[in-house]
Parts: structure tokens; sequence; C-alpha cells
């Protein structure tokens, strides 16, 4: 049945109302036992003490009490014991002071076994006293008593009284325990009498009903007693094996920790134990949730094959363990993530402290087939009730708290709204965006390429803006994070290329044969509709494949799909011109770099703004200058400031350079306005459309 003390096995403070309920619970039960066991004769003890049936019955009373069914969700302290059966049993058979005597003797043997305190022991055996009682005077008001030397075995028609008796047993014996549980818990009495009300009722008036089965068979023949076993054999054996398919269903397979669905269940239980202190006035306390993730974790895998990886994920699964606070659970969810639950904590600063003790356990170098591996991880942190109210949110937002810091590199992040692509905020800007392309209220801006060796035009490059009607000119840093996560990003993209060569087209009919570039990313080559595009954007406005060029981030070398993607064939057949932007900043590969069709390589703006400066970066420069011009391409400096920078630059051989010394990013009638300055104008390389 319930247990007050589940929880926790401390003595309750003196004079508090939960002390005082056990202990006139106590002192209620020693009366029973003082009024009951002195009523047992020297003759009937004699009897007792010399019948083996006697002696079976004990056997089963202290053999159920120390090893109770435990069934899914059950534990020791509460799991359905068997000793009900056999005790009630005696009752019936052998009259109240034997039953108060077994039950007594196995509750004392199985407290010491148990090491459970002296005063829970006290308050088993007077609660189980109680219940004995209770029944014993249902039986006596239907005039049925029995005692050791003239034992009572039912018939058919005393079947109304035994059932009563036992429904009797179990509800004084449940009501007193849940008493003891609400004021524990400071919770109402109905409400813990229904947390687990339909598994109590079916397992233990199920074990009472064996009772007067058992007492026809030990007054048949104390034989057949043994045969009891063999049900009761198969009851546990049945348990046992549902124990073990529920933590099949609950726990990771290869590392033995909790899955998703017993962290969920933990943190339900969790959330509504703060809900509880809260209730109390606690307000202090919170529930924390972490999601880590491994880095890099792809590459062992890749390079050394699963079972290494899988090993390596048990070894992680260890030190976490071994690393969180008493109380807390870490579950796997997949892969490698992890979970680590923290059913109570006090606020942000302790609640990252324990996340950066967990990434310092991760730190440690794993030897495994003899290489050694530095693991780190990156982990996410959302607090209830600050964050989220309810788990699922909650993991939700550990989860973006997690990429954040993954994002950032700085391996614990706790979760911001502003850096939550899900949040109210960003999702009403994302509805904004969806509509501002249908209003047309993004633009280009132009900024000019320049050969440095004369001045000389050579492109301009089309900068995203957004006339937001009510926040103004956004930067494309504003808003295009949150259109790549979604399916607007391939619409802006096509918006792109069709306003650049629509500018294109103006251009060129007006005698200024100018190059447009706009930049696209990796999943945009991926698109196979984009070559589709630019041709017939090309073919409709008559303009040649050289006025229009795409400028791709130098991540695309690490994507081979991309890199051979059909789109990038596509363009190549075209002559579409293509330009590798913010070179430096990645993992290029030459032999990519060479058989991938670009005509030019920017120069990334972090090396270049510190070129006066930093011999470092000089160097770095210098070095991507030489390797550019080695392969036959042109190089491009961005972030070009100042003259001193323009003239470092002409030295060490840059072919081009774009920046703010050289041109701001324009609307197109002040690009136009620029050009007509600084470029001779031409007769119209198109017809007007």
């Amino acid at each position: 049945m319930k247990d007050p003390n589940n929880t926790r096995d401390t003595r309750p403070r003196t004079g508090s109302p939960l002390w005082s309920y056990l202990s006139a619970v106590t002192v209620a039960g020693a009366l029973v036992l003082l009024l009951a066991v002195p009523q047992l004769t020297p003759l009937e003890l004699w009897t007792v003490l010399g019948e083996p049936r006697f002696w079976l019955l004990a056997g089963f009373v202290v053999f159920g009490e120390l090893k109770p069914i435990i069934t899914p969700g059950s534990n020791e302290n509460n799991g359905a014991s068997t000793s009900t059966t056999f005790t009630f049993a005696a009752l019936l058979y052998a009259g109240l002071p034997l039953a108060l005597l077994l039950q007594g003797a196995a509750l004392v043997i199985c407290g010491v076994f148990r090491r459970r305190s002296a005063h829970r022991t006290a308050f088993n055996v007077a609660q189980y006293a109680l219940a004995q009682g209770a029944a014993a005077a249902v039986l006596w008001g239907f005039g049925i008593t029995a005692s050791p030397v003239h034992t009572w075995v039912p018939h058919g028609a005393d079947l109304g009284a035994v059932m009563l008796a036992g429904m009797t047993y179990f509800a004084v014996n449940d009501v007193l325990v849940g008493g003891a549980v609400a004021l524990h818990e400071r919770v109402g009495l109905l409400r813990v009498l229904r947390w687990d009300l339909a598994y109590q009722v079916l397992a233990h008036l199920a074990l009472l009903g064996l009772a007067p089965i058992i007492v026809v068979v030990v007054d048949r023949s104390p034989a057949f007693i043994p045969l009891i076993i063999l049900p009761f054999t198969a009851v546990y054996l049945t348990a046992a094996a549902s124990v073990r398919r529920e933590h099949q269903a609950l726990h990771d397979g290869l590392t033995g920790l909790p899955n998703r669905k017993l962290l969920f269940l933990r943190a339900e239980e969790a959330l509504l134990a703060r809900q509880l202190r809260e209730a109390r006035g606690d307000r202090l306390q919170k529930v924390g949730l972490f999601l880590l993730d491994l880095d890099r974790f792809k590459e062992v895998n890749d390079t050394l094959g699963h079972p290494t990886g899988d090993r390596l994920l048990q070894i992680v699964a260890h030190r976490l363990t071994h690393s969180v606070r008493p109380g807390d659970l870490v579950a796997r969810l997949g892969g490698d993530e992890f979970a680590v639950l923290l059913p109570s904590v006090r606020d942000v600063p302790a609640a990252r402290e324990v996340a950066i003790r967990l990434r310092a356990a991760l730190s440690e170098p794993v030897r495994l087939d003899g290489m050694s591996f530095d693991l780190e991880g990156s982990v996410g942190i959302a607090l209830s009730p600050d964050h989220a109210p309810d788990f699922e949110l909650l993991l939700q937002r550990a989860d973006v708290a997690m990429y954040v810091a993954k994002e950032s590199r700085t391996g614990v992040e706790i979760y911001s709204p502003a850096s939550d692509r899900n949040s109210p905020a960003r999702l009403g800007l994302l509805g904004d965006l969806r509509r501002g392309i249908d209003r047309r209220e993004l633009e280009l801006h132009y900024q000019p390429k320049v050969r440095l060796s004369d001045d000389g035009l050579l492109g301009m490059e089309g900068l995203l803006r957004w006339r937001h009607p009510e926040r103004g000119l956004l930067a494309p840093e504003e808003f295009l994070p949150l259109a790549e996560q979604t399916y607007l990003m391939k619409a802006i993209t096509h918006y792109v290329v069709r306003e650049a060569l629509a500018q294109a087209h103006t251009w060129w009919a007006d005698g200024l044969p100018v190059q447009v570039t706009v930049n696209v990313s990796g999943r945009d080559l991926l698109d196979g509709q984009l070559a589709e595009t630019i041709t017939g954007e090309l073919m409709a406005r008559r303009l040649p494949a050289t006025a229009f060029g795409l400028e791709i981030t130098e991540r695309i070398l690490m994507n081979e799909s991309a890199y051979a993607s059909e789109t990038v064939k596509a363009l190549a057949e075209l002559n579409i011109p293509l330009s590798l932007d913010d070179f430096g900043t990645g993992y290029s590969s030459l032999v990519r770099l060479k058989r991938l069709p670009v005509g030019e390589v920017k120069i990334d703006a972090s090396f270049v703004r510190r070129l006066t400066e930093s011999g470092e970066d000089a160097v770095i420069v210098q070095s991507i200058i030489d390797l550019v011009r080695t392969l036959g391409l042109r190089s491009v400096a961005e972030g070009v400031e100042d003259a001193a920078t323009t003239a470092r630059l002409r030295e060490m051989g840059c072919d081009s350079g774009q920046g703010w010394h050289l041109g701001r990013p324009m609307a197109p009638e002040d690009a136009t306005a620029w050009m007509r300055r600084r470029v001779p104008r031409s007769p119209a390389s198109v017809a007007p459309r």
C-alpha cells in the first residue's frame, strides 16, 4: 500500500501536524495490541508454537513483507505485499491476536532488514493493527470469532461477511496511510487517495480475496500449503517480466539511461512538486532542464565507425551520471543528445554551475583503441517557471538555448526570448516578412566593386534590405536568419534574382553595362529551379550571362551535395560567373576550390580591416592573394574602409576591393548617379523592354 515515508525516512518535526498524526495513530494501534494480544491464553500460545501450519503462515507473512510484488510504477516501499493475504487468512482462521503477532513480527523483521527508522516501523505496525482490528470488529458483528484452539473456516453463506471485512481492512489501511501522505505533502486527503486508487483496489482486494482459500487449504491439510507457492510464484514472475518490459520501454538500450518518455514522467513529477512547494509559499526553488549535444561527434562515427561511437556514448553517459547532484536525472534523447533534469534548483547561477561541471567532466580526454579523444558539449538551460510552465515548452526552450551555445561556441547558454526563432516576436516578424515579399517591401542596395589598379568599376553587388512599414530599413542579419529556417528563403532568393536582373537590364539599357551580383546560400545551390529562373530572366531581358553573377560562401566547399549539385553544373554551362565569398573563415579544400567554377575569391573583411594593424592578418591576406593568383583567379578584398588599407592592398597585388572607402551601399537611383560620374556611358547593350 502507499508509504507515507517513501520520499524520505526522517523523523517529522516534533509538534508538527504530521508528527501529531503519526503519534496518534501509533498510540491507537498500540492500544489495539495491548487489548488483543494478551487474550492469547497459554494453551493457545502453546498450540501456535506446536502447530506446523502456523509456522508456515508465519513464514509466508515474513516473506511477503520482505518481498513485495513490484509492478511497473511501484517499488519496495509501495509494492503490493503478499503478507496481506496471509495475515488476513490468519485473522479469519485463528483470530485477531495471532494475526497481530504475525504482522507485527514481520514488520519489525522487515524494518531491521531494510534499516527503517523506529518511528516508521512503529507507525506501520499500528496502521495494520487498526486495520485488522476494524476487520475483526466487522466479523464479530456477524458473530464470527476464532482462536488458535477454535479455528474458523468460512462457508458459502459467509462470503458476504468476509468480503465486507476485507474491504474494511483495505479502507482503514488506505485512509491511515493516505492521511500521513497528505500531511507530508500538504495536500488534501481525497487527492492523495485518488492518486493510485484503482491500482490499490485491484491489487489489495485481490490479495485479500485469496485469504478464504488459504484458510480452506490450511484447515484441510498443511501438506497442501506448499501448493500455494505455485500461483504466487507465477504472480511474482509476471510482475518481474512487466517491470523488465517497463524498464526497456523507459530506458535507452545502449547507455541504460532514462529515455525521453521517462524524462517526461520525471519532469511532470518535478513540475507538480514545484507547484506544491509554491502553494506552501516556497517560490525560491525552480525546475531546471538541460539539453546537451556533443560537438563534432559525427566525425567520430564517420572516421572510426559506429561501434567506437557507441562506446564513446557509454563513456559520456557514465561521466554525466557521476557529475550531477543526487536526485538529478540524466537521460539520452537519441544520437549524441542528452538531457539533464534538475527537479530542484535555486536560480540561474546554480543551474549554470551544474552545467559547467558537466562540461568539465566531458572535457577529460578519452582513450579508445589506442587513440585519444577530446570531447566537448554545448549545453542549453531552461528553468520553470521562468522560461516555461510545462515540460514540452521547457524542452523546446532548452533546445533553443543549446543551439545558441553551439552556434556562438560559448558552451553554456540560458534560454533568452531574443534568440528564440519560435518566440511570439519572431513569429510575428515572420508573418510580416511573408506579407512584405508580396508587397515588394524588400529592396536591393548596391555596393561597387572597384579595380584597385585604376579605380575602374568591376561590378555592383546587390545587398538585401527590408523597408519594414513600422521598424524602418532592416539589415539582412535582422530577418534572414529567421527566413533561412522556413520555406520563405527560396521565395526571397528568387525575388532577389529577379530584382537584380531587372536593375541590370535598366543599367545596360541606359548605357551602363555593369555586372550585378547577389549572394546565395548552399541551400540555394540545391534548388533546381534557381538556374531556370536565372536563364528565364536573362532571356526575357536579353542580357548576356556576364551581366549577372552569384556569390557563394566558402562553407559551400564543405558541402559535397551542394558543391556537386545540378544547379552548379547548369550555372557553369550558362557561363554565369561565380564568386567565393568570405574566404579564409572556413576550411576550404584546395582541390575543390580549383574544380569549382569560380572566377574570383573575396577575402573576408575580418582580415582586411586589421591589415595595417596586425602583422599576422597581413600574412594571411598576402597568402590568400598569392594563392588566388596561382589558381588563375581574381582576388577581391572586402571591408576596405580607409586609404591606408587601399594602398597596402595595391602593394600586395590584390586585384580589386569593396568597402565604404571605395563606395557605400546605395539605393538604385543613387548607385545610378554614382556610376554616371565614374563610368563612361556606352550605347545601350540591350533592347529596351
